[in-house]
């Protein structure tokens, strides 16, 4: 009986629930769409690693803690000899020493332009092997055979328009080295996205290794032996120090490193796809609460003829378990469409996923109506408790319930408690010492002034509303000053369309008071701190010295200044412990003329004189100050002493690592053996025209196109498009929930426009005309949409404040509030109202006047 008359009563709303069942759809599709996409990827990236990974490979040793692996350092590596008696071991059929470096760079010279990614995928360069279970097979060509000869994968090839006979160039460290493309090599397995060149041995080991040595051997067994047995072997053959690793791990350890990247984009996904179920959550308690009220009489007969507050509770939990369960099949299935959107965008971008290699899990279909199924029900339990309350004499009582004064009594405590809770918060956020702290309470303080928000927001919907409508009578006349008083007489419908607008406007609001902060905050350091002209990186590859004398020989340009990052370095403080911190060895005139950090205490010219610069955060947490001996572990037995000079300020444009002279680094470090330079800085002679040297500059390095060159305009520019390219990004994925909020609207109006059919009829006998009507509805959805708007903006503003005075120390030193952008949220909410008021407003004006007023 219960689930018969669910279903009718289900059916005969189908019409009303349908912008319901888009947002359960809508967010569904999302989260499956997003883990279909994510086991697809990770299971294509295993499927390669498993089908081309040696039974073991050995690999030079892990560097020690006190030597650990600098980027751009020479490629560790293994001895020539080693693939001999690796080849000894019993059970191994075949042994071969591979070279593979990620640290070069692939140039067209009839071009200067690069070959390869430029999205964030590797480009390889090694040695042509023949191994039983190579990735890439020649389909065109030869394979490598001397000095002069290079094999490019196919699909590299195609997208640089290169084929046989063409010639490449191979940038790294070590210089420029020209070849003649000989062969096309194409993968047997799914492309990453990478880009592969080959050289012959003998000039892979001297051009990419400077040695004769491999980067590691990869061995194959003849079947008589596990992976576990031949790696025990090979250790007892070949002592300790060496890293062997089975099939398994290689394929375990590459597939963890390419999941971590990709965990980053599921989780984030994720997080959105979470905040637009939270918004279609609104939007269910919206149409449940007023299909209730719409069906008071009917529930009430029930209760009259014996139906108990059981099972009036269980039709409609019933009725929104339909909806969760059919929402939830459609959402899986169109997430699948999501899933193949976000593998053609991947591809997009050097990434070579198939579509036809879907996986769906069972992790697909759980999580699909989990979260469906429960969002529904949790949703639909706050109208159906209040159904079930309806006492059998409402039947005799017109739709609708008088509002219960102990529940907004409890709304009011509740809401205040929370956002001032939250407030609260949200104010020791921004003035705590260090930014964890101020992270966890940050988090926990938008938690909690978001919930208070929406609890307060029926009760703030009649003040506020009627300040935002104030000019609608006015303005708009009968029209404007009923839709004031449409929007103000159900608060708790409003308060919760508003609410599903809120949350996405305040998180695009919160998102662009962050970005401009930090945007701002960096121009602001650059111009107070950088006195160079030009900024050149390396990109990819080290810079060389020759990158550095075209430089210098530009005219125009007074002289080039260098710095080596040591990562990670060990301290020994004076008390005995030791830290780790990113060091950076600055020739003597760094400081200066050049750049002009910000100094707590000390003298910055001491780094060139033989001390030591440290952070403020650094000299804060080990207790560190000016005159303080520490002693730096450069690794390889290689210490040096050395006094504290400089403790420079928090947030610098420099950061808190330490800052050593190169003339002390030298003392303790040849010079063949410190690590390479990635950026270095021009400065332009006085007197010269800084846009004519940056172009005179630009045309000296155009053979290097792995460069990046920039004035300090242009680098302003730089940082300003990639802080611009993560907020579009948020703004894309929080479009979600603001789709979702304005279907939201949509269904509001459309049901409020039902449940007021007979109000609107006799507002069209006496005199109302359909374009009165249809103003009327149109001004409602605007002043819903704009409440919502306001609410949103209050709640950015603060989180976006927050945020940036929580990592004021980080390099956020200044606040930038967008206007620009609050405007613009402000005149979009009104467009919102307007077109989410298109369908509700026509189907009200088309309304037979006199069926309207017979309506019961």
């Amino acid at each position: 009986m219960l689930l018969k008359t669910s279903l009718r009563s289900f059916f005969a709303h189908k019409g009303r629930m349908a912008l319901s069942l888009i947002a359960v759809v809508l967010s569904v599709a999302f989260v499956s769409g997003t883990l279909v996409f994510s086991n697809t990827a990770t299971s294509t990236f295993s499927k390669l690693f498993a089908a081309t990974a040696s039974d073991i490979s050995v690999q030079p040793p892990k560097p020690a803690d006190d030597e650990e692996q600098q980027p751009g350092d020479k490629p560790a590596t293994v001895p020539a000899p080693l693939v001999q008696q690796v080849a000894s071991v019993p059970g191994v059929k075949t042994a071969i020493g591979q070279v593979m470096v990620g640290n070069a760079v692939l140039v067209n010279p009839a071009t200067n332009k690069l070959v390869g990614p430029t999205t964030g995928a590797p480009t390889l360069v090694g040695n042509w092997t023949d191994t039983p279970r190579n990735p890439v097979r020649i389909t065109s060509g030869h394979v490598p055979q001397n000095s002069g000869e290079l094999v490019l994968d196919a699909d590299t090839a195609k997208k640089a328009r290169l084929g046989v006979g063409d010639k490449v160039r191979v940038d790294n460290a070590s210089g420029q080295h020209p070849y003649t493309i000989v062969g096309i090599a194409t993968f047997t397995t799914t492309n990453p996205g990478a880009a592969l060149a080959f050289l012959d041995t003998a000039t892979a080991q001297q051009v990419l290794l400077g040695e004769q040595a491999y980067t590691s051997v990869e061995a194959f067994g003849d079947g008589s032996r596990s992976d576990d047995r031949l790696k025990a072997d090979a250790l007892a053959e070949l002592g300790g120090g060496l890293q062997v690793k089975t099939a398994a791990e290689q394929k375990d350890e590459n597939t963890k490193a390419i999941g971590s990247g990709l965990n980053f984009m599921k989780y984030a996904m994720l997080g959105f796809a979470g905040i637009s179920l939270i918004v279609g959550g609104f939007l269910i308690i919206n149409t449940f609460s007023m299909l209730v009220a719409q069906r008071t009489r009917e529930i009430g007969l029930l209760r009259a003829i014996g139906g108990s507050r059981r099972q009036v509770n269980g039709s409609v939990l019933v009725e929104a378990l339909i909806l969760g369960v059919l929402g939830s099949t459609l959402g899986v299935a169109v997430g699948l469409g999501v899933a193949v959107g976000l593998i053609k965008l991947m591809n997009a971008i050097g990434m070579d996923l198939r579509a036809s290699d879907l996986e769906i899990g069972p992790d697909v279909f759980v999580a699909g109506y989990a979260v469906g199924v429960l969002i529904t029900l949790v949703a639909a339990w706050i109208p159906a408790r209040r159904a079930s309350r309806i006492a059998p004499m409402a039947a005799l009582r017109d739709h609708g319930t008088p509002a219960e004064a102990r529940s907004n009594l409890v709304r009011t405590v509740l809401g205040v408690l929370l956002t001032a809770g939250g407030g609260g918060l949200l104010v020791l956020a921004g003035t705590a010492d260090g930014a964890a702290t101020g992270g966890e309470y940050l988090g926990l303080g938008l938690l909690l002034t978001l919930i208070g928000f929406v609890v307060l927001g029926p009760l703030l919907a009649t003040a506020v509303i009627k300040v935002l409508g104030a000019l609608l009578p006015a303005l708009f006349g009968p029209s404007g000053k009923l839709a004031q008083r449409n929007a103000m007489r159900n608060p708790r419908r409003t308060g919760a369309t508003a609410a599903a607008l809120m949350i996405g406007l305040a998180l695009v609001i919160g998102s662009s008071v962050f970005s401009s902060s930090a945007v701002r905050s960096a121009s602001a350091q650059i111009d107070r701190s950088v006195g160079v002209d030009y900024i050149v990186s390396g990109g990819r590859t080290p810079v060389t010295a020759e990158m550095m004398d075209a430089v210098r020989r530009t005219p125009g340009i007074d002289h080039v200044t260098t710095q080596e990052n040591l990562l990670r370095t060990k301290v020994q403080l004076p008390g005995g412990q030791s830290a780790r911190t990113d060091l950076t060895a600055v020739p003597a005139t760094f400081f200066g003329a050049d750049f002009h950090p910000t100094v707590t205490s000390g003298a910055v010219d001491s780094v060139g004189r033989g001390s030591l610069g440290i952070g403020q955060a650094f000299a804060e947490d080990h207790g560190l100050k000016v005159g303080d001996r520490v002693t730096v572990d450069y690794g390889k037995g290689r210490t040096q002493t050395l006094p504290v000079g400089v403790v420079l300020q928090k947030g610098g444009l420099l950061g808190d690592g330490a800052f050593v002279g190169l003339d002390t680094l030298t003392q303790v470090v040849p010079a063949a053996e410190q690590p390479p330079v990635w950026t270095f800085f021009a400065k332009a002679a006085p007197g010269a025209d800084v846009a004519r040297t940056l172009t005179a500059l630009q045309d000296a390095l155009r053979q290097y196109p792995q460069l990046t060159v920039k004035d300090q305009a242009g680098y302003k520019e730089l940082v300003q498009s990639q802080v611009d390219t993560l907020l579009y990004l948020i703004y894309g994925l929080v479009g979600l929930s603001i789709t979702v909020a304005v279907l939201g609207v949509v269904n509001t109006l459309a049901l409020s426009v039902v449940e007021r059919t007979r109000e609107i009829g006799l507002l069209r006998a006496i005199g109302l005309s359909r374009r009165q009507l249809r103003r009327m509805i149109r001004l409602e959805s605007v002043v819903i949409a704009v409440f919502g708007a306001v609410l949103g903006t209050g709640l950015g503003l603060a989180w976006g404040v927050t945020a940036q005075r929580v990592l004021r120390d980080q390099g956020l030193g200044t606040l930038a509030v967008p206007v620009t952008t609050i405007a613009v949220t402000l005149v979009s909410s009104v467009v919102i109202g307007l077109v989410a008021a298109l369908v509700p407003a026509f189907r009200a004006g088309r309304m037979n006047v006199l069926a309207a007023i017979a309506t019961d």
